[in-house]
């Protein structure tokens, strides 16, 4: 018994991995996958590796791992691909109090955030 298996979303050219819950806000980290986005999975590899921001390092993960699957689970060559996609999302949000003057209190927001990057296999133009 048990389930029928998924259909396969992405295409036969495509493979996918996504981060999850990386501890750092969805517009910060839009703006270092704005940086991968349509590039080729070694130039994008060397600006992750240069980069000066802090979540660079988790990103460059993430595209390792959509990398090795490409690899591996669909028989891609690593040669021929390019960052198709790279989107964020939204996750849990942390809240957390600070005491103030006068008994007040003020809030304090920890965003944690998703992170999906499609790479897809191009076929090289002589």
């Amino acid at each position: 018994m048990g389930k029928a298996k998924r259909e396969r979303v992405l295409k036969d050219s495509e493979a996918k991995a996504v981060v999850r819950n990386l501890r750092v806000s969805p517009q910060k980290l839009n703006l270092v996958a704005a940086t991968i986005r349509g590039k080729k999975v070694e130039k994008a590899l060397a600006d992750l590796t240069f980069s000066p921001r802090r979540i660079a390092s988790s990103v460059k993960a993430g595209l390792e791992s959509a990398i090795a699957n490409a690899e591996n689970n669909h028989d891609l060559d690593v040669d021929a691909l390019v960052v198709a996609e790279a989107y964020v999302g939204k996750s849990i949000v942390m809240k957390r109090w600070q005491p103030r003057a006068r008994g007040r209190v003020g809030r304090i927001v920890k965003p944690f955030s998703n992170l999906t990057i499609v790479v897809r296999e191009v076929e090289e133009t002589a």
